[in-house]
């Protein structure tokens, strides 16, 4: 079923395939060296023994959470709602310096304090479950130009279409990039705000 559902996506956006037509120098090697690097890194042979019979697209976010975690050197990733252990092991395997710090479900209040206790965001990874709207809101003010958030699955229903499109809109967000499985927000303001859709 991944199989043919990753084949219509891919028809679909056969135009936006590894940066073509990106004008952003930028965003260009984002795409192009991270988000559609097929190269395969040092760790993959060796995290796919560690975490076999990961289906197609758990393996294919992985290897991308493995990319952008590498890419970020972030200090601490906040991992939202994960499915699979998967995600966590693979995001520091990216960058062992990272702490992975496991969120779950609560309330908005709860998120209130989290962030403020965990400041500055660096990279988030969230599941729109739960209270996920929520958690957007309590996430925003404690990023800043480095931060990077990362939302899954934002054509899953017409709800999470919604929400991810106010994502894009939103003022208080910079770059994004859609990948149909995920999408990927940054927060630096002093680039030009843009959504780029990749096949990904």
């Amino acid at each position: 079923m991944y199989g043919i559902k990753r084949a219509l996506v891919w028809l679909r956006r056969m135009n936006h395939c590894r940066g073509f037509g990106v004008q952003s120098p930028w965003a260009y090697r984002l795409i192009r060296y991270v988000i559609n690097e097929h190269d395969p890194y040092y760790a993959y042979e060796r995290m796919e023994e560690q975490i076999p019979d990961l289906d197609e697209l758990t393996k294919k976010r992985c290897r991308l959470y493995f990319r952008l975690s590498n890419y970020s050197q972030s200090h601490r990733i906040i991992n939202y709602a994960s499915p699979t252990t998967a995600y966590a092991k693979y995001m520091k395997e990216g960058c062992r310096k990272s702490s992975v710090v496991e969120l779950d479900e609560g309330t908005a209040e709860m998120y209130e304090q989290f962030f403020a206790s965990h400041q500055p965001i660096e990279f988030i990874r969230m599941n729109p479950q739960g209270n996920y709207r929520e958690l957007y809101e309590k996430a925003l003010p404690y990023t800043d130009d480095h931060s990077m958030m990362v939302i899954e699955d934002i054509y899953q229903g017409r709800e999470v279409k919604e929400f991810w499109k106010s994502v894009v809109n939103d003022e208080r967000t910079g770059v994004t990039f859609d990948l149909f499985y995920c999408g990927i927000i940054f927060f630096d303001k002093t680039r030009y705000k843009e959504n780029y859709i990749v096949n990904f």
